[in-house]
C-alpha cells in the first residue's frame, strides 16, 4: 500500500530509471515497515516544470501509505532527498515532497480495501 510517485524535469534513461525505482521501492518498504510486495513506485521524467520561476533540475514527490507517521515522513524526506542527490545530482532545495497518511478503508486492493 505504500506508493511513491516521482515527477521531474530531468530526462532519465531506462537503466538509471530501473535502478532508481528499485531503490525507492526498497526504501519505502524499509521506512514504512510494509512488505515490498505491496509497494508501488512510479517515475515520470522529462516533464515541463518550473520551481521558483526556474526550470533548473527539480522534482515533485508524492508519498502515500496507510499509517504513515510524522516521524516516518521526516525520515523519508531525508532519505528521498539523499537518493535524488546521489542518483540525479538533484539538490534537496529543488524538491517538494507531499506525504499522505491514508485510511485503510479508503485504500483499495485486490477487489476490496485494507480496512
Amino acid at each position: 500500500m505504500p506508493y511513491l510517485k516521482l515527477t521531474t524535469n530531468i530526462a532519465i534513461d531506462k537503466e538509471p530509471s530501473a535502478k532508481l525505482l528499485s531503490q525507492f521501492s526498497q526504501l519505502l518498504a524499509k521506512e514504512t515497515g510494509k512488505p515490498e510486495r505491496y509497494v508501488m513506485v512510479e517515475l515520470t521524467g522529462d516533464k515541463d516544470m518550473l520551481f521558483g520561476g526556474s526550470n533548473e533540475a527539480l522534482a515533485f514527490v508524492e508519498c502515500k501509505s496507510i499509517g504513515l507517521s510524522a516521524q516516518q515522513a521526516k525520515s523519508l524526506s531525508a532519505a528521498i532527498s539523499q537518493l535524488l542527490a546521489s542518483n540525479l545530482q538533484l539538490p534537496a532545495e529543488r524538491v517538494y515532497i507531499e506525504f499522505s497518511n491514508c485510511a485503510a478503508n479508503l485504500w483499495g486492493w485486490n477487489g476490496s480495501t485494507f480496512g
